[in-house]
């Protein structure tokens, strides 16, 4: 089910031929309205995608995008589908079109709409001392914010969920039953940026963080929100304290992961997986279901389903042993 981001302005009237005078292009000849700038599994016919890599053809092939961002060595490959827009660098039009469509979404702003909450509005909610609430948040009975947090605009949080002391959550939505344990950071833009000489261009992230019913995230969690798609935490996943999840990390139902383990973008994780303390998850990898994943190793490949791995890079742990005696 697809949930809609209330957290971002987006610009109406964007056409095919202003994106193209954005990216320095000729005009199109076909200047018709292009609804968003999404990724190639979400986008639709009046949509903008991109396309950085030989290994989402499957998904390309499936789109049903009309017209996509890419390089020149991928052009024939993209006419056998749909329009292609070719540029030098894909991932900065791409943070171009982006801003274009929601200028709001770099600079990552504090929320000075936030005030102590009005408790008439919130029924059956306990709030701790110094906790500030945004405009349009909503949360559900039963529910407990703890001191020195801050909701902000347009979160909003399950029945019968607890959230710690000195949290912040910001571009997120919280399922029912969720704790959010002390000093996590849930929302917050991604690490991405293009390396410029004078001064690295920043990428909007225009997603946002979706945590599932049931689930725990631990102290001092980082959960950055999603640049064109969304950060999504399972039903029933336990998440321990000092964990770092990157944007666009998708984690199945029912994992367990442990203390100091790192989630580098775009990367996704199955159902039933469990990770050992300080693991490193590379970027846009597939981790399927029923992974176990020792403590301390390092994965820099996709793994299928039930396998377990250890060792950096991480292997099959029955190998890893035999070499390792």
């Amino acid at each position: 089910m697809k949930i809609k981001n209330p957290f971002f302005y987006k610009k109406l009237n964007i056409t095919l031929n202003k994106i193209c005078k954005v990216l320095k292009k000729k005009p199109s000849g076909k200047n018709i309205n292009i609804n968003d700038i999404k990724n190639l599994t979400d986008a639709n016919a009046y949509d903008i995608s991109f396309f950085n890599s030989i290994k989402y053809l499957e998904i390309l092939k499936k789109s049903k995008v009309k017209y996509v961002i890419s390089h020149k060595k991928y052009e024939k490959i993209i006419n056998a589908h749909c329009y292609p827009i070719i540029v030098e660098n894909v991932l900065k039009s791409v943070a171009l079109i982006s801003e274009l469509f929601y200028p709001d979404s770099i600079n990552d702003a504090v929320d000075f709409n936030v005030s102590k909450p009005v408790k008439s509005n919130y029924k059956k909610v306990s709030f701790g001392k110094n906790v500030l609430i945004g405009k349009k948040v909503k949360i559900g009975k039963n529910s407990v914010i703890g001191h020195n947090s801050i909701i902000e605009s347009n979160v909003e949080i399950g029945s019968n969920s607890i959230i710690g002391n000195n949290v912040l959550l910001k571009n997120t939505i919280v399922g029912k039953n969720v704790r959010i344990l002390d000093g996590s950071v849930v929302g917050k833009k991604g690490f991405g940026f293009s390396p410029e000489t004078i001064a690295n261009y920043r990428y909007p992230h225009i997603g946002m963080v979706i945590i599932k019913d049931n689930s725990e995230i631990g102290c001092n969690n980082t959960i950055d929100r999603g640049s064109l798609s969304n950060t999504v935490i399972g039903k029933n996943t336990f998440i321990d304290n000092q964990v770092h999840i990157a944007h666009n990390v998708n984690i199945g139902d029912n994992c367990i992961i442990t203390g100091q383990v790192g989630f580098a973008g775009s990367s996704t994780i199955g159902n039933k997986v469990l990770i050992g303390g300080q693991a490193g998850i590379s970027g846009h990898l597939k981790i399927g279901n029923n992974v176990q994943i020792a403590g301390g190793s390092g994965v820099i490949k996709n793994i299928p389903d039930n396998t377990k791995v250890m060792g950096y890079p991480a292997k099959d742990i029955r190998n890893f042993l035999r070499e390792n005696k």
